[in-house]
């Protein structure tokens, strides 16, 4: 009895870790989840993992309203059918000169014809910037491939620079490899089914969809 009265009176250790958490949820317009706010938690210098960072958001109450489809997410994983790459990053996502790492991604979406659409997008890990974004209606190699185009166009000196990607099939191809090793760029992914590893376009991703779907429900 007396251990538990005496550990309520220690003060609390992440005082200062939700105080930051409660700002940046709030700066957010209550729309980070515990991913985007880790990110934004480890570029201010604060010492946490991920699981860390959901228990302290669960306690607090910080439910983001984020968009999720009905249908099962889509994903490009297709099995070891090319050349995987190892996870250079490892979850340290705190690269603070632009145009140093990238991460990319495909999502899906359904139009409101009912039809779906894939985006593809890069973005800046520094910066948080989308650096290529293609839409298409067919998740093949060439919406990768003009994705990567058009981070190309935007930046040709990509050499040294790491694109980080998920195991799907498109980033397993030699045809991708072929352009990574063209332009003297890193490549590098996640663990098989760890979207954590790739979590900072994953929350970007998440974050467009909420918008998507806020925009789509407006009044006409």
């Amino acid at each position: 009895y007396y251990y538990e009265i005496k550990r309520y009176e220690e003060p609390d250790k992440y005082e200062t870790i939700k105080n930051e958490i409660k700002a940046i949820y709030k700066n957010s317009r209550e729309t980070y989840g515990y991913r985007r706010v880790f990110i934004m938690l480890r570029k201010k210098g604060f010492k946490i993992c991920a699981q860390t960072t959901r228990k302290l958001m669960r306690k607090l109450g910080l439910m983001p309203d984020m968009y999720w489809g009905k249908n099962r997410k889509y994903s490009s994983y297709k099995g070891t059918i090319g050349k995987t790459a190892p996870n250079i990053l490892n979850q340290k996502f705190d690269e603070i000169k632009p145009l140093k790492v990238f991460h990319t991604d495909i999502t899906e979406i359904k139009m409101e014809n009912d039809k779906k659409g894939y985006i593809s997008l890069i973005m800046d890990e520094a910066s948080n910037e989308i650096m290529g974004l293609q839409v298409s209606d067919s998740p093949n190699f060439n919406l990768v491939r003009n994705t990567l185009n058009e981070l190309y166009k935007n930046n040709p000196c990509l050499s040294g620079a790491i694109i980080h990607s998920d195991q799907g099939f498109h980033y397993q191809l030699e045809s991708y490899r072929k352009w990574i090793d063209k332009q003297n760029v890193l490549q590098s992914m996640s663990r098989k089914g760890n979207c954590l590893d790739n979590s900072p376009v994953e929350s970007q991703i998440g974050l467009m969809k909420k918008e998507f779907q806020e925009k789509k429900n407006l009044p006409r």
